[in-house]
C-alpha cells in the first residue's frame, strides 16, 4: 500500500499480510480491508492528521466518509485552494452499512499496530468503551457474570433488514435467457445449491461427485453431492470457511443440478479447448478460451441475463445464495440445515437467508383454519 507521495505504508502492508496469511483470509477480503485502511490513510493525510493517534477524531471521520464524493475521498487529491469538505445538510453518499464496515476494518487495522507496537496502547481506550452487556442475547453473553463488555466508541446506526432474494420466478427467467448448457448449470448452482461465486469458480472436475455411490473415488459420502476446496487458483477464486478440522465442504445436490451438468459436459467436450483445462467452470465462447471463469465473470454474467430477461432489477450472486436458503425453510428446513447447507460458521448467520417468497407467504396464511372451522363451523 502506497501513500500519497508514492511511499510504501510498512504497517499496512504488515496489516493486510497477516490478514491474508496470518488469518488465511480470502484474497477478496483482504482487498476490502485495503480499501478501508486506504480510506483512513487518505482522511489522515488530507486532515493533516497523524494517523497512529487519529482514532479520538473517528466521529469525523464518519462524516468524511459519509458526505465525502468521489472527488473528495478518491484516490486523486482535490484541488483548489479554500476547499470545503461536504458536511450534515449535503445528500449521503455512503449507506450507514457500508460505513459500519469501514470502521470495522480500521479497527482491526489500528488493534494489530497496537499489538505490534506501531501505535500507542492508549489508543485502545479510543476505539472501546466498557459498557454493560444486558442488552445482548443470553446465548452471546456466555459465562461471563460480570455484565460488562468493550463496545467501539465509534459506531453508526444500521437499520436491519431482510436481505434481498431472487424469487423463484426470477429464476426461470434467468435459466430460459441463458444461451448454453454452461449459463444454465450456473444459475441452478448458485439458484439451488446456494454456492458463492467463489466456490463455483474454484470447482474442479474431480469434485463433482453427481453419482449414487461414490466410495469408488475414495468418498463415503452417498448421493450427488459436490466438495467445495480451498486451493490457490490462478482465477483467485477462494473457498471461505475452510478449517484444519474440515479443510473441505460437502453439499448434496439435487437432480436439476445433476441433469444441468451432464447437458454442460456434453456442451464443453464437443468444443475443441473444452476438454483441457481442470476446472468445472472455464470459459467456452470469450477469450481467453478454455481459462477458468472468475468470481467477477460469474456476476457479470448473471447481470447480462437480467437484462436480457427483462427482469425488472439486477438478479446478483447473493441473490441467489439467499433463495437456495429461502426454498429449504420454505420445504420445512431448520436452521441448523440452512446454515450447514450455505456452509454458515453461526447458526445465526442463516437468518438473512430465511426470507420467504411472497407467494408461499399468501399460502401460509390461507392454511391458518378460521375460527368457524375450529368451532366445526364453514368459512
Amino acid at each position: 500500500m502506497l501513500d500519497d507521495n508514492l511511499a510504501v505504508v510498512s504497517e499496512a502492508d504488515a496489516f493486510l499480510r497477516h490478514v491474508r496469511f496470518g488469518r488465511d483470509q480470502a484474497e477478496l477480503t483482504t482487498r476490502t480491508y485495503a480499501g478501508h485502511v486506504a480510506l483512513f490513510l487518505r482522511w489522515c493525510g488530507r486532515t493533516g492528521r497523524e494517523w497512529r493517534v487519529a482514532a479520538e477524531e473517528l466521529g469525523l471521520f464518519v462524516v468524511w466518509l459519509k458526505f465525502g464524493s468521489e472527488s473528495v475521498t478518491g484516490i486523486d487529491r482535490p484541488t483548489g485552494t479554500g476547499l470545503v469538505y461536504p458536511g450534515p445538510g449535503a445528500k449521503p453518499v455512503r449507506e450507514p452499512a457500508r460505513i459500519e464496515n469501514i470502521l470495522t476494518g480500521v479497527r482491526q487495522f489500528l488493534l494489530h499496530g497496537i499489538t505490534t507496537k506501531a501505535v500507542p496502547s492508549a489508543v485502545m481506550a479510543q476505539l472501546y468503551e466498557v459498557a454493560e452487556s444486558w442488552d445482548l442475547p443470553e446465548q452471546a453473553r456466555g459465562e461471563d457474570l460480570t455484565g460488562y463488555r468493550m463496545r467501539p466508541r465509534h459506531r453508526v446506526k444500521v437499520p436491519r433488514k431482510k436481505g434481498e432474494r431472487a424469487t423463484d420466478r426470477e429464476i426461470v427467467e434467468l435459466f430460459l435467457a441463458c444461451r448454453n448448457a454452461r449459463d444454465r448449470f450456473i444459475v441452478l448452482l448458485l439458484g439451488r445449491a446456494g454456492l458463492r461465486p467463489g466456490g463455483a469458480a474454484g470447482l474442479r472436475r474431480e469434485d463433482m461427485h453427481f453419482m449414487p455411490d461414490s466410495t469408488a473415488l475414495g468418498c463415503p459420502k452417498k448421493r450427488s453431492h459436490l466438495h467445495t476446496l480451498r486451493r490457490d487458483n490462478p482465477n483467485g477464486a477462494w473457498a471461505k470457511r475452510q478449517t484444519a478440522a474440515a479443510p473441505g465442504r460437502w453439499k448434496p445436490v439435487d437432480h436439476l443440478v445433476v441433469t444441468a451438468y451432464d447437458q454442460y459436459v456434453m456442451e464443453r467436450m464437443a468444443l475443441p479447448h473444452g476438454p483441457a483445462s481442470d476446472f468445472v467452470l472455464v470459459n467456452l465462447f470469450a477469450e481467453p478460451l478454455g481459462a477458468p471463469m472468475t468470481t467477477d465473470g460469474i456476476t457479470e454474467l448473471l447481470g447480462r441475463l437480467s437484462k436480457r430477461a427483462g427482469l425488472s432489477r439486477n438478479v446478483t450472486p447473493r441473490m441467489l445464495r439467499r433463495a437456495a436458503g429461502s426454498n429449504v425453510a420454505d420445504a420445512g428446513g431448520g436452521q441448523d440445515e440452512i446454515a450447514a447447507l450455505l456452509d454458515h460458521a453461526r447458526l445465526s448467520s442463516a437468518e438473512p437467508y430465511l426470507t420467504p417468497d411472497p407467494d408461499r407467504l399468501r399460502a401460509a396464511v390461507d392454511r391458518v383454519p378460521s375460527p368457524r372451522e375450529l368451532a366445526g363451523e364453514g368459512r
